[in-house]
């Protein structure tokens, strides 16, 4: 997965110590890295979605008819808040090992306050926030390069339009058939 500038530049924070508002850290063997700023910032535009999905009333779901591959069929629908849901929660935890998914769990999903998760998974101050850095990081990096279709950009996530570098196979065009309208039983 290659980082780009214009993509990192604009998500890191301009006043971050690593990365000094540029958005990469400095090359290490000529490979563009994202700053832990960048990774975190994906992380909390996801977590912001996900929380205005999931807070949304269940009248306003909407279906959306989306492309996907196929030879039959070109489009189908599909409930994009729903799907985004379940990939955010799916995702997160494919990605985090048992600790991190216990935090990120009562912390991210249910709501919990650091105190609350501090006396419940036994830690102290500093390990819970630790953590929290850690899981915002390693999912920012997931979300964004997750394969075939990531959950970062939003845009492309919620627009139903494959996203980079991926290729649809369009069938060939369907034959028109003459309609025929229905004829009348003869007594």
């Amino acid at each position: 997965m290659k980082w780009d500038r214009s993509e990192t530049i604009g998500l890191a924070k301009p006043f971050c110590v690593t990365c000094k508002g540029v958005g990469q850290k400095p090359n290490v063997k000529e490979r563009s890295i994202p700053c832990n700023c960048v990774l975190r910032a994906i992380f909390r535009a996801c977590y912001a979605r996900f929380r205005d999905c999931v807070s949304k009333e269940k009248f306003m779901s909407k279906v959306s008819l989306v492309p996907c591959r196929g030879k039959e069929q070109t489009q189908s629908y599909a409930r994009l808040d729903e799907d985004y849901i379940a990939d955010f929660c799916l995702v997160s935890r494919r990605a985090l090992n048992g600790f991190d998914y216990k935090i990120f769990r009562n912390h991210f999903l249910l709501g919990a306050d650091w105190r609350l998760c501090c006396r419940q998974m036994q830690c102290e101050r500093g390990d819970f926030f630790h953590a929290v850095y850690r899981i915002q990081k390693q999912l920012g990096r997931v979300f964004r390069e997750l394969e075939p279709y990531g959950l970062y950009p939003l845009a492309e996530y919620f627009s139903g339009k494959p996203g980079r570098g991926t290729v649809v196979i369009m069938p060939s065009p369907v034959k028109p058939r003459a309609v025929q309208p229905p004829l009348r039983k003869s007594a």
